[in-house]
């Protein structure tokens, strides 16, 4: 991803350094394993640690394989010219590309999934302070975009909060499903390196061995985790779009923290425009984007190709960088978002009493009146308020036969709004406990 859309931490994990730290670990505890084993001897395993402190030369290696062609085959020979020919030369015994490469794909999505983890976290407790905040705030609730009935400004980060908060179930779900590493040999059945290698080179990077692998990891395992971030970038659009409807300046019921300097157009200085949740609309498209083609990874031919690894160094970086970008922006818009009570009130006012239709709906019935006739009564008063914007309370108090039904006490009684927030409180404890 462009620097714009980064951040140091995770940018990190994808740089080549980092890379190539890794496969020189995965070298390295598989030399260990295997001169315990007595495969071969143990000061040629000693010697591969030589190079623990090597910051790795990447236009080295990228010099070797513009020769080579082969990009685990430069490694080597570059590692070999700091250790030594000869002290290297069991390095990588009974080992394949996909050994390094896959299981250091899994340890970087794994680091790369503690960072989202941890992101997530963050804006989780962004939420759960708004919503604590703003718990008794009314505003209007809105279905199509039309007014529905009342709600609160609590409510509607809570339900954000609970979807978040399955969003980092699902991510320590993936986290889990791609902790797997493999180091069995050619077509996956540990012909020429013992099983044993596998399992300690897993145990030092914390990684599980994989049950079963071809010469790859299982690819429904990063399908799963890719589809995870695609779920997480929809949820973090659907905070976005109710916060770009809000803004709008016919509803502004809240709006992005506008900074002191800050310009809202090239063209006219009086705009103040939601661009940081567009913004975050627009990479929740780019990290969506990844979930199909990592599905089209599953099926590889026969025991391995490569036809999901120019995928994978593409959208392995690009996904968890873009992802750890957007939460990050998301939970500073949240923490800093500006609410207008006052307009939220107003707006629910705009058509004086109209959102308790149903609740006279739903008397009206209870009065004995069936509910085909209940319904043209409450809907002759409300076109009323519609087409005039007269209140609605009034037109119901002039019409005999709501009268009649539900006398005028019974009508007035039906315009209190603490009717609607009642269960505010049992909302709030399923969701926050």
């Amino acid at each position: 991803m462009i620097p714009r859309y980064s951040r140091p931490e995770m940018v990190a994990i994808w740089s080549p350094e980092t890379k190539f730290r890794i496969w020189y670990e995965i070298e390295a505890h598989a030399c260990d394993a295997m001169a315990d084993l007595g495969v071969i001897p143990r000061e040629n395993a000693e010697a591969v640690w030589k190079a623990k402190d090597v910051e790795f030369d990447v236009a080295r290696i990228d010099e070797i394989e513009a020769v080579t062609k082969h990009d685990v085959i430069a490694f080597l020979t570059h590692l070999a010219e700091h250790v030594g020919s000869e002290e290297a030369r069991f390095v990588h015994q009974g080992m394949t590309s996909s050994d390094v490469l896959d299981t250091c794909f899994n340890v970087q999505l794994v680091r790369a999934a503690d960072i989202l983890i941890e992101d997530t976290k963050g804006l989780l407790a962004a939420l759960k302070r708004r919503a604590i905040e703003h718990k008794d705030t009314i505003r209007i609730g809105r279905s199509h975009g039309i007014h529905a009935e009342p709600t609160t400004m609590g409510l509607t980060f809570a339900r954000f909060y609970a979807e978040m908060d399955r969003n980092l179930a699902r991510l320590k779900t993936a986290r889990a499903e791609i902790s797997t590493g493999a180091i069995s040999g050619a077509v996956g059945t540990f012909a020429n390196i013992d099983p044993a290698v596998e399992e300690h080179v897993c145990k030092q990077l914390d990684l599980s061995p994989e049950p079963i692998s071809t010469q790859v990891i299982p690819r429904d395992r990063h399908a799963a985790f890719f589809a995870a971030l695609g779920v997480v970038a929809s949820s973090i659009e659907n905070v976005s779009t109710e916060i770009r409807h809000m803004q709008r300046t016919e509803v502004l019921e809240a709006a992005e923290f506008f900074s002191m300097g800050q310009k809202g157009s090239s063209a006219m200085p009086h705009k103040k425009n939601p661009v940081l949740t567009e913004n975050l609309t627009g990479l929740a498209r780019l990290v969506r984007m990844v979930v199909v083609p990592a599905m089209e990874n599953v099926a590889l031919w026969h025991e391995r190709d490569i036809s999901h690894s120019s995928v994978e160094r593409n959208i392995g970086p690009d996904a968890t960088i873009t992802l750890d970008f957007a939460l990050a922006r998301l939970t500073s818009v949240i923490d800093k978002l500006l609410i207008y009570p006052d307009n939220m009130m107003a707006n629910m006012n705009k058509f004086p009493g109209l959102v308790m239709s149903q609740r006279v709906l739903l008397a009206l019935t209870q009065a004995g009146v069936n509910r085909e006739d209940a319904y043209k009564m409450v809907q002759r008063n409300a076109l009323k308020v519609w087409e005039t914007e007269c209140d609605f309370k009034s037109e119901l108090l002039a019409d005999e036969d709501v009268v009649k039904a539900l006398g005028t006490e019974g009508i007035e009684e039906k315009f209190d709004l603490g009717y609607h927030t009642k269960h505010v409180d049992t909302i709030f404890k399923r969701v926050f406990g």
